[in-house]
């Protein structure tokens, strides 16, 4: 890791290659960089359920996460991707369970302080409201993909009944 050996100066600069911090100011860098937690899980590695609360946002700095709505996939997130923050925008349960595609490593961002990082650093609320709304449209159309194929399955046993 890079960065100074005193925590409150220290900065990681593994995300700062992340798309959204990407601009902010070195202070902000630093006091980001005191919210996190690094984690690292195998592949196969369940992150999150669905329908569980949702307590952590989680920042993917290497590896891959599958984000599924029961059995469907609907999207992938990689390396600079960020997940969970509906949950904690919400306070509801989780939206989508993630599932660690290859060896993963990533940030945490417990509840407490991802109210912290969305008050104190600047855009970074605004960035995360917008893409709230894109994810909620993504959960939208694969909720009536599933529902659309399972009334088509009950229309193929009608036929054949």
């Amino acid at each position: 890791m890079n960065g100074a050996m005193n925590r409150g100066q220290w900065v990681d600069e593994d995300l700062l290659d992340v798309p959204l911090f990407r601009g902010i100011s070195k202070d902000e860098a630093r006091f980001v960089s005191r919210l996190t937690t690094r984690l690292e899980r195998p592949a196969g590695s369940v992150l999150a359920r669905q329908g569980y609360p949702g307590r952590e946002f989680m920042i993917v700095l290497d590896g891959s996460v599958e984000v599924r709505r029961g059995d469907e996939v609907i999207a992938t997130r990689g390396r600079g991707d960020y997940v969970g923050e509906i949950a904690l925008l919400g306070n509801c349960p989780r939206t989508a369970t993630l599932v660690a595609t290859t060896p993963v490593v990533f940030d945490v961002v417990a509840r407490r302080e991802f109210a912290a990082l969305m008050h104190q650093v600047d855009g970074i609320s605004e960035r995360i409201h917008d893409s709230v709304a894109q994810r909620l449209t993504e959960l939208d159309r694969a909720q009536r993909s599933a529902q659309q194929n399972r009334g088509a399955g009950e229309l193929v046993v009608r036929e054949i009944a």
